[in-house]
């Protein structure tokens, strides 16, 4: 089906190259999964932004409109291989942190545009998602957990490059140093060219004699690692917590991707959460209901005395300010909201009988 990239941004046609990276930052702040929102609306507004960002391709989507992806499935688009791929969304965040480039670089360097890629063209190692669970209580006070992990390394032989330790290194021949080349598809009226990755030196601009033993030339070598995360409290179930650059290695010391842990809370018998308040049940006998007390009730705290009210009635709530969940990244907590249910005796004796009847009498 096709979408109104348009649309999914919030501008007009007409739109300048300045108005639709403004709207794509702002979206982008605004849907980050990091930030708790929407990993398949982030994607989207992704996908819009590399398709109108580039002039080629966003004249491509405006001449066949909504045909636009049927053109492509057709092979009338070439070039649009991958501009859906996810794995690099996070690098839309590591502008002005010193990483030497902000959006331009980092786009045109996934297109072949310019940028980081015609200064050296180097592949950033793939983002890594992992998924882990942890308890309410964890999620309360904040954790730390180690996880597993096999990704890509740094090659210790070679320490990167790829070359067997001794051998030469010399200049591609395929790109003369470029780390790209450029690729002509189709024919005719629908022939387009991109620029894409060196085949031979992989966007290094260089190849050796001979490849590291290793490696095998790749920079990179596949390790099993365990890595310690801290969990926030009040972390809700799945927010995304993101580690940069604990990802998968680059090739041949590009930077490496970045580790994205989805976390998930196991549902607790005592409690139910939502959003930073907790939500318990108390039964009470009918005498509790009817004459109040205190009774003593769990929190993730602890315990705490709770004042029950003369007359209380099955289903009322009682709110304990500040005795639910930590905000998270935020000062204070949440509530505790306590249902009370009345408990209705079954099985009276003789004398309870007796008794309720003159209750019934006097409360009447």
């Amino acid at each position: 089906m096709s979408k109104d990239y348009y649309k999914i941004l919030g501008v007009s046609k007409n739109a300048s190259s300045e108005e639709i990276k403004r709207a794509y930052r702002r979206l982008a702040q605004e849907h980050h999964p990091d930030k708790g929102g929407n990993q398949e609306k982030f994607k989207e507004i992704n996908e819009a932004y590399q398709v109108l960002s580039d002039p080629q391709k966003k004249g491509q989507y405006d001449q066949f409109g909504t045909t636009f992806e049927q053109a492509q499935a057709r092979g009338g688009a070439h070039g649009f291989e991958g501009f859906r791929d996810f794995s690099s969304f996070a690098e839309a965040f590591n502008f002005g942190q010193g990483n030497g480039g902000g959006f331009e670089d980092i786009f045109e360097g996934i297109f072949g545009g310019g940028g980081r890629g015609r200064r050296g063209g180097r592949q950033r190692g793939q983002d890594i998602g992992v998924e882990i669970e942890i308890s309410l209580e964890e999620a309360f006070k904040g954790a730390d957990k180690e996880i597993s992990l096999r990704r890509s390394v740094i090659c210790g032989k070679c320490s990167g490059n790829g070359a067997e330790p001794g051998s030469k290194i010399k200049t591609c021949s395929t790109c003369r140093g470029a780390g790209q080349i450029e690729q002509r598809t189709g024919g005719g009226f629908f022939s387009f060219s991109q620029v894409i990755v060196c085949p031979d030196c992989r966007g290094s601009g260089k190849k050796s004699e001979k490849n590291c033993s290793r490696c095998g030339g790749d920079g990179r070598v596949k390790e099993n690692q365990s890595l310690r995360i801290k969990i926030p409290a009040g972390i809700q179930s799945g927010q995304v917590i993101s580690l940069a650059g604990q990802g998968e290695a680059g090739i041949f010391g590009a930077s490496a991707g970045d580790l994205y842990i989805t976390v998930h809370l196991r549902s607790d018998p005592r409690f139910m959460r939502e959003g930073d308040n907790l939500f318990c049940d108390l039964i009470i006998s009918f005498s509790q209901a009817a004459l109040g007390g205190k009774v003593e009730i769990p929190t993730l705290a602890g315990w705490v005395n709770l004042k029950i009210p003369e007359g209380i009635e099955s289903g009322a709530n009682i709110r304990l300010e500040g005795k639910g969940m930590p905000r998270l990244q935020k000062r204070g907590f949440g509530d505790m909201i306590v249902r009370v249910k009345v408990k209705t005796p079954k099985h009276l004796s003789r004398k309870a009988k007796e008794l309720l009847e003159e209750l019934k009498k006097e409360t009447e």
